[in-house]
C-alpha cells in the first residue's frame, strides 16, 4: 500500500486523561491541556471524515502512555494485513499488543510481529509506492528491525531500501524518517533536504520524483510531516505558510488542522496521529 493513494480507512486513538499525566516522562514539552487536546483530536478526526475516510477509533486503553495517540509507530500496514512493530522507545513497548487487539476487532488481520533484538517504529517506514519501502535506521529503528522487515516483505515482492538517519539532537530526541519526508503522489514528496540521506535524495532523483523543499524555519514546526489524503491532497499542521504556498504552487490541495497540543507538544504530526488501513 503506497503512501499517497486516496485515503479510504484510517485508524486513530483519542488522548486519554490518565495517560496524559505521564507527559514529562515521555518527553512532551509541557503539561497537556486536556480540553484543548481532546478538542484538537476531535477536529482532526472530523477533517479525515470530511475527506471521505472511514475513521476507526481505538478503544483499548494504554495506561500511562500519552504517546499512544501516535498510532503510526506500533504497526505497519500492508495490503495483506498488519505487521506489529517493536518501538525503540522502551516506554512504548505495550502499544503493539493493544493496537493489534483494536485492528483485529476492526477486521484487519495480523500477519507477524517483530522479535527482539529488532526495533522499528512506523515513523521510520515510508511506502514510496506499492512495492518500495523506505526504512530509516537510527535510534528508534535498528538494523535488526530493518532486516526482519525485509525478510517479511521481500518474499511478497516489496523491496526494502535502508538509509541511515542523521544524529540530529541525539537518542533522546524523536527523529523519524517521516520527520523530514512525506509522499504526496507517485512523483512528488515534501521534504527538508538538510536532513535527507544522500542516497535517498539520489533515489528520488533517479525515479523522477520531485521534491517540494521545506524552509529551515518550518522544519521545527513539522513542515515536512504531511498526510496524503489522496494524490496531491494534503492534510498539514497549521502554521507553516511557506511550505503551504510551495505545495499549492505545484498543484497540491492543502488542508490544515490546529495541533498545538495534539501535535507540537508531543512531537507528532498528522502522519504520526494516523495509521492508514486502506487507500484507493
Amino acid at each position: 500500500m503506497n503512501g499517497y493513494g486516496l485515503l479510504r480507512r484510517v485508524y486513530l486513538r483519542p488522548p486519554e486523561a490518565q495517560s496524559l499525566a505521564s507527559w514529562e516522562a515521555f518527553g512532551w514539552h509541557h503539561a497537556p491541556d486536556l480540553r484543548s487536546i481532546e478538542r484538537e483530536h476531535l477536529a482532526f478526526r472530523e477533517r479525515l471524515a470530511e475527506a471521505g475516510a472511514e475513521v476507526v477509533t481505538g478503544t483499548t486503553p494504554v495506561p500511562g502512555d500519552p504517546d499512544a495517540i501516535y498510532v503510526c509507530d506500533p504497526v505497519l500496514i500492508t495490503d495483506a494485513g498488519a505487521i506489529m512493530l517493536r518501538p525503540g522507545k522502551v516506554k512504548r513497548r505495550e502499544e503493539p499488543r493493544v493496537v493489534a487487539r483494536d485492528l483485529e476487532a476492526s477486521g484487519v488481520p495480523v500477519l507477524a510481529a517483530l522479535e527482539p533484538p529488532a526495533t522499528a517504529e512506523g515513523g521510520d517506514l515510508v511506502f514510496l509506492d506499492d512495492v518500495t519501502l523506505l526504512v530509516g535506521v537510527g535510534y528508534r529503528t535498528n538494523t535488526a528491525g530493518a532486516e526482519q522487515l525485509a525478510s517479511l516483505l521481500e518474499p511478497r515482492g516489496i523491496t526494502v531500501h535502508r538509509f541511515d538517519l542523521p544524529f540530529d539532537r541525539g537518542p533522546d530526541a524523536c527523529l523519524h524518517l517521516m520527520s523530514f519526508l512525506s509522499p504526496l503522489d507517485a512523483d512528488l514528496v515534501v521534504a527538508y533536504l538538510p536532513m535527507m540521506p544522500v542516497r535517498l535524495a539520489q533515489l528520488l532523483e533517479q525515479r523522477g520524483i520531485r521534491t517540494v523543499e521545506v524552509p529551515d524555519e518550518e522544519f521545527p514546526t513539522m513542515g515536512p510531516n504531511v498526510l496524503a489524503l489522496g494524490p496531491r491532497i494534503a492534510l498539514a499542521l497549521d502554521g507553516n505558510p511557506q511550505t503551504r504556498r510551495r505545495l499549492e504552487a505545484v498543484g497540491v490541495d492543502v488542508r490544515v488542522y490546529r495541533g498545538a497540543q495534539v501535535s507540537l507538544n508531543g512531537d507528532g504530526g498528522p502522519t504520526c496521529l494516523t495509521r492508514p488501513l486502506a487507500r484507493g
